[in-house]
């Protein structure tokens, strides 16, 4: 065993009633964004671990995903427990060898036949719990079957909509005495920077569904609409934000859309839209340099790489494919609805799309479920995609000229 030398300052006071505690088998951590719940899993894991020799899987839908959360987390708390050095750490494989012998295996379930092959597991961490199905739990259920006492299961995440399968398991009835549900949010964490908290805070007005499920960590029906965050008005365009502009491509009956906006801190002006149908990729190129963007940064839709191939022949030189992975519609609905969107009289489209777009519900529940139908969303799509400008290092100078307000 080794002398930690441990002190509660490191701990939320919320969570260190479960420390210790390895009475079930599974327990739940849930609420909201920055409530310190990963990072206490994290710490029970690792006082855990060292205390008594043990083989922990902790799992992401994919291990892509672990790099940045679980892995970095976890080595984190090495570092301030001073330890580090004395472990070993595999970045080949994403394993961390404690002084005692106890391993961390950091896995993805895209790597699902690895998995299965791990014997002797003793305890599993999942984060980000919503991102799996319920069949993905089940079988990680069946890998906890060490001949070892203890043996638990750490679920975390933050509450979505009530149709996924973490609502209808573990709140939709009683989860059994075999289970710990705790509930947090970012009042919980006393170690949560004034900027975030202030940032969290203002959601209540820009976005109350967004408050609602990422602050307070309720679980809620989402609203019909997609977007809430909006309102029309003829504005005077700021003179320092960042111009972005996007493009989803169609042709026949969809319709090729082409959206530019100012970001400004929180806010978006969306000022200039084009929306018309039965346009090839020249005709495309001509509208843009017509709409005066041909010089500026474009993300379009990275479906159709020859069309933006074609329209960079055109001249063009700066547009660039979007960047798409699982879930990318959701995370950039989630990230657009982090904005005030504050849209020009001027622009229709938009205005309609915005008034239209709307969730899909679940005929079985009636609960609105967090997909989107796949309509009234061309303009929607091209100013979501258009956010991914704001990643590059370099912007496009805001030309009032281009406003045409």
């Amino acid at each position: 065993m080794i002398d930690l030398h441990l002190t509660k300052e490191i701990f939320n006071e919320a969570y260190l009633p479960y420390l210790s505690d390895y009475s079930h088998r599974y327990e739940i951590y849930y609420g909201g964004a920055g409530s310190g719940k990963s990072v206490f899993i994290a710490q029970k894991i690792l006082f855990k671990a060292l205390n008594d020799k043990r083989k922990v899987l902790i799992v992401r839908k994919t291990l892509n995903s672990q790099k940045d959360s679980c892995w970095r987390l976890m080595l984190e708390q090495l570092d301030q427990w001073q330890i580090r050095g004395l472990c070993k750490v595999r970045i080949t494989d994403f394993a961390i060898e404690l002084p005692n012998g106890s391993t961390l295996l950091f896995k993805g379930l895209d790597d699902s036949e690895r998995i299965k092959s791990i014997v002797g597991i003793t305890d599993i961490w999942i984060e980000e719990a919503t991102e799996l199905i319920e069949e993905d739990f089940d079988q990680l259920d069946l890998r906890l079957r060490a001949r070892a006492s203890d043996l638990q299961m750490f679920v975390s995440f933050n509450p979505i909509s009530k149709v996924n399968y973490v609502y209808r398991r573990w709140f939709a009835q009683d989860p059994g005495e075999d289970t710990l549900v705790v509930k947090t949010t970012y009042k919980d964490n006393r170690f949560l920077p004034e900027e975030y908290i202030k940032s969290l805070e203002k959601r209540i007005h820009t976005n109350p569904t967004y408050y609602k499920i990422y602050a307070l960590g309720e679980f809620c029906s989402l609203d019909k609409l997609v977007y809430n965050n909006w309102r029309v008005e003829a504005f005077e365009p700021p003179k320092d934000g960042k111009l972005i502009v996007g493009l989803d491509f169609g042709f026949t009956n969809d319709p090729t859309a082409i959206v530019a906006s100012i970001v400004k801190g929180d806010d978006i002006f969306v000022f200039k839209e084009y929306t018309g149908t039965g346009k090839t990729n020249q005709q495309i190129a001509e509208i843009i340099t017509s709409m005066g963007f041909s010089k500026s940064t474009i993300i379009a839709d990275s479906a159709e790489p020859k069309s933006v191939a074609e329209i960079r022949k055109c001249g063009i030189l700066r547009i660039k494919e979007s960047t798409k992975g699982k879930d990318s519609i959701i995370h950039g609905i989630q990230r657009l609805q982090g904005y005030n969107l504050i849209v020009h009289p001027s622009c229709q489209n938009i205005i309609t799309e915005l008034e239209n777009y709307s969730w899909i519900k679940d005929k079985a529940t009636g609960e609105y479920t967090n997909k989107p139908i796949d309509m009234f969303n061309h303009s929607l799509d091209a100013l979501r995609y258009s956010l991914q400008a704001l990643d590059a290092h370099k912007f496009t100078a805001v030309d009032k000229s281009l406003l045409g307000l």
